[in-house]
């Protein structure tokens, strides 16, 4: 159970923030990890640890991490206040936040927004199935 050690981080996070229906099993060498969090804003802290624990593209973790509720961020967010008037959008392969920018502002400048919002240090990486809060 050396993974599961290496991410309890990650399973504490999730725990803590109001999580259900955690599952937490290590199979062939991957950590796969099964929950549901309350909001985008707690999805994001999720990948955000996996990736500070992991690295941008870890291997040894897969998970799983649905929302209750999809649509209102849970609050605020190094980039502001985020609820009303935010929207969500799963990053899909191939897609850059210049990208998501364009098809969401109609603008691929304003891609530090959609960075901001999420805690994006780099945003030169995202990940698919990474959900993003559009400020």
């Amino acid at each position: 159970m050396a993974l599961q050690e290496k991410y309890q981080p990650v399973i504490d996070m999730i725990n803590q923030s109001g999580g259900r229906n955690v599952t937490v099993n290590e199979e062939g060498g991957v950590l796969k990890v099964i929950a549901t969090v309350t909001g985008p804003a707690e999805k994001n802290n999720v990948w955000n640890k996996i990736k500070e624990i992991g690295g941008e593209n870890p291997s040894d973790i897969a998970a799983d991490i649905t929302m209750d509720n999809p649509e209102v961020a849970a609050g605020p967010t190094a980039g502001g206040e985020k609820g009303v008037g935010s929207r969500t959008y799963t990053v899909k392969s191939g897609d850059t936040l210049s990208g998501i920018s364009k098809e969401m502002y109609g603008d691929a400048g304003r891609y530090m927004e959609i960075a901001k919002a999420n805690n994006i240090a780099n945003p030169d990486h995202i990940n698919v199935g990474q959900e993003l809060i559009i400020p």
